[in-house]
């Protein structure tokens, strides 16, 4: 069993920079894929990066230039850089794990096994 933890969510104005960070404990794979999903009310969850075993990353067109995903394997944390952020950003963001070893980023909110509870964040115009 995986637990993940994500933590720097918060209320920003637009154009401003926030970065998020997912902690994981239990037994974790290191091999596995970990990505960033965001939910809007009412939405389904919407890919927006992620990252395989090898740490290559992959983004959703609209987030592109503007953030960066990073897996450390040593502190089991992986983290999500926003910057220039739009009000349109703003959702619910998700950590997830998938919980087994994979060799591309995978997309699908489908393919993931472990997801952490959420964290806020609000863009402001």
């Amino acid at each position: 069993q995986v637990l993940l933890v994500e933590s720097g969510g918060g209320s920003v104005q637009a154009g401003g920079s926030l970065r998020l960070s997912c902690a994981a404990s239990g037994w974790t794979e290191l091999r596995a894929c970990a990505g960033w999903f965001r939910q809007y009310p009412g939405k389904e969850r919407e890919w927006v990066a992620s990252v395989d075993r090898r740490r290559t990353a992959a983004y959703a067109d609209s987030v592109k230039g503007r953030f960066t995903i990073s897996k450390d394997l040593a502190s089991h944390t992986l983290d999500l850089q926003m910057s220039s952020l739009k009000p349109e950003d703003t959702a619910m963001y998700y950590c997830a794990n998938s919980g087994r070893a994979c060799d591309s980023p995978l997309v699908n909110q489908h393919d993931y096994a472990y997801w952490g509870q959420g964290t806020q964040v609000t863009v402001s115009s």
